[in-house]
């Protein structure tokens, strides 16, 4: 289930931030500044590492914080980059920034790389909100950033919010969405709480009111389709012509080299990570090795599962072929009988219900289930 163009997407990853939030369990590392000269030649030199040749069509470059790489270090990324793979065109490039360390200099370095698609991690536009949460900017450096970004460049401008924070009421949280709104993003990544083991939100006790988030997520919805956007993904929305092509990439099962710290890859059918230790990583990456830590290849049954789990996070749903109705009968049946999943002329797709319990319909694909760490 390829995607229709063969599709090569690279993932960069920068895991450099200035605080960990309390909700975080993406690979980053605060108060490591310093490593960055010495990361960004590792990057280049893993790339050279990499068995796969063709040339990438599409660029992410997530986190972390990439915004928090000065103007200059941009600049040194994206040479490198081009260095890596001078046949690449990038008709797609995707940068993440954080509104606190997004500045004009950073975004006239964007511009010269050619970046066509900003994202930029609002979560909430409330102050208290974004303190309980560890973030480090204000619902003013939110705006401010917004607005540079605007008159910046000719680019798609995305925005994520999370719903179920502490201390977000469904007063504040609707308050969040109409200022999001008023703001006039291309997209729109909305997400519920997910609390990860570990986190500094975990280890505070916190447990977040699942029912008040699926009640405002499912408003949200509505909010934001009538807004215009289409809703094309679980946690996504897009203005027509905005839908990232490198996500849907991802699932489409289409192939994607992935750098740096904790970066995946999937290629030739293995699917593989990079160690996420920092100092591991750039330890192997200077003797010469590859810095993968794990890799599988899925076959069989576990192969079309992950086909079906991937297929399923967009909204359209999956066209499914006899075999895949046959060696999952059980798991479908099971799953429509839930009104989770509904299954009409060979396609498959999640209901509005099993939007919600997401997880729990890939669980019946791919077990054990693992959260894909999916940048938008």
């Amino acid at each position: 289930m390829a995607d229709a163009d063969g599709l090569l997407g690279l993932y960069v990853h920068i895991p450099f931030c200035s605080g960990k939030c309390a909700y975080c369990d993406f690979t980053s590392y605060p108060g490591r500044t310093a490593d960055i000269p010495r990361y960004l030649a590792a990057l280049e030199a893993e790339a050279a590492l990499v068995p796969e040749h063709r040339a990438p069509e599409t660029l992410y470059v997530g986190g972390g914080t990439p915004s928090e790489l000065g103007a200059g270090q941009i600049d040194e990324l994206f040479a490198r980059l081009r260095r890596a793979y001078p046949e690449s065109r990038f008709s797609e490039i995707t940068f993440e920034a954080n509104p606190e360390s997004l500045d004009k200099d950073k975004l006239k370095a964007l511009r010269r790389a050619g970046v066509t698609r900003l994202s930029i991690g609002l979560q909430s536009l409330d102050d208290k909100v974004l303190e309980a949460a560890g973030r480090r900017h204000t619902a003013r450096d939110s705006g401010r950033a917004f607005g540079l970004a605007r008159v910046s460049g000719d680019w798609s401008v995305s925005v994520d919010l999370i719903c179920g924070l502490p201390g977000q009421s469904a007063a504040v949280f609707r308050a969040d969405l109409d200022r999001v709104l008023a703001l006039g993003p291309d997209h729109l990544s909305l997400y519920c709480l997910d609390l990860h083991e570990g986190t500094a939100l975990a280890r505070s006790g916190f447990i977040p009111d699942e029912d008040l988030g699926r009640e405002l997520f499912e408003e949200a919805i509505g909010r934001v389709t009538a807004a215009g956007f289409a809703h094309y993904e679980i946690s996504n929305f897009a203005k027509p012509g905005h839908e990232p092509r490198h996500n849907l990439n991802y699932w489409s099962g289409g192939e994607y080299v992935g750098l740096g710290c904790g970066a995946a890859s999937h290629l030739g059918g293995v699917r593989s990570r990079n160690a996420g230790d920092l100092d591991a990583y750039l330890g192997l990456v200077d003797r010469g090795l590859r810095p993968t830590a794990e890799s599988e290849q899925l076959e069989g049954k576990d192969k079309l599962g992950e086909r079906i789990f991937l297929g399923l996070r967009r909204v359209a749903g999956l066209d499914i072929d006899p075999i895949m109705a046959a060696e999952f009968r059980s798991e479908w049946l099971a799953l429509e009988r839930r009104g989770l999943v509904t299954r009409h002329g060979g396609r498959a797709r999640m209901t509005r219900e099993g939007l919600f319990l997401a997880n729990e319909v890939f669980a019946e694909f791919v077990a054990p289930f693992e959260t894909q760490e999916v940048h938008s």
